[in-house]
This record gives C-alpha cells, structure tokens and sequence, in this order.
C-alpha cells in the first residue's frame, strides 16, 4: 500500500504544469459598444498555440472580478492581447479587426 502511495506522489509531481491549463477554461466572450464581441478561445491559445497558463495569468489577466477594460490604441502600445498580437509573436491587433471580433 506504501509503494502504491508513494508512487502516486511522485506521478503528481511529474505531471507537467501545463497539462492542468487544458482542462477547462472555455471561451471568454469580451462585449464593447460599437464593435462586434470578441470570442477567447483557451483551446486555441494553450491547446493549439502551447502558451502556458502564467503567460497570461497573472501578469496580463487576473481573476473574473479584477478584468480592466483596455481601448484597441492600449492594445496597439502593447497592453493586454498587444503584448502578444503585435505582428512577431502573433498576428498583430492592427488592421486584423475580423479575426477577433466577430458576429
């Protein structure tokens, strides 16, 4: 029983920190006035992009209750989804308005 415990344990403390990121998540639906919304996909991000959870918990995005609204120019100078979609990492928020906000 010792053995089966143990090896437990050690299975919890190889599992990779990432692999708990894909559980869960969903979309989050970001709604402003005058423009269409804008649809997240954490399947897309983590799943399809690899990204790890703390590339943008805690250090862009915070908990349901912290959310800041941040205007497309912010975006532009590298804020929020800026600090990613800036045309080197990933397509940049310039210009690319459709691929984000959606009907």
């Amino acid at each position: 029983m010792r053995i089966l415990i143990g090896l437990g344990l050690i299975a919890v403390l190889f599992v990779p920190s990432t692999g708990w990121c894909k559980i869960g998540g969903g979309d989050v639906k970001y709604r402003q006035a005058g423009a269409d919304p804008v649809v997240y996909s954490h399947d897309d991000h983590v799943g399809k992009a690899a990204l790890k959870c703390s590339e943008c918990h805690y250090k862009l995005y915070t908990i349901e209750g912290h959310k800041s609204k941040v205007t497309m120019e912010e975006m532009r100078q590298g804020r929020s989804c800026g600090s990613c979609h800036n045309g080197k990492r990933a397509f940049d928020v310039k210009g690319t308005c459709t691929k984000c906000h959606k009907k």
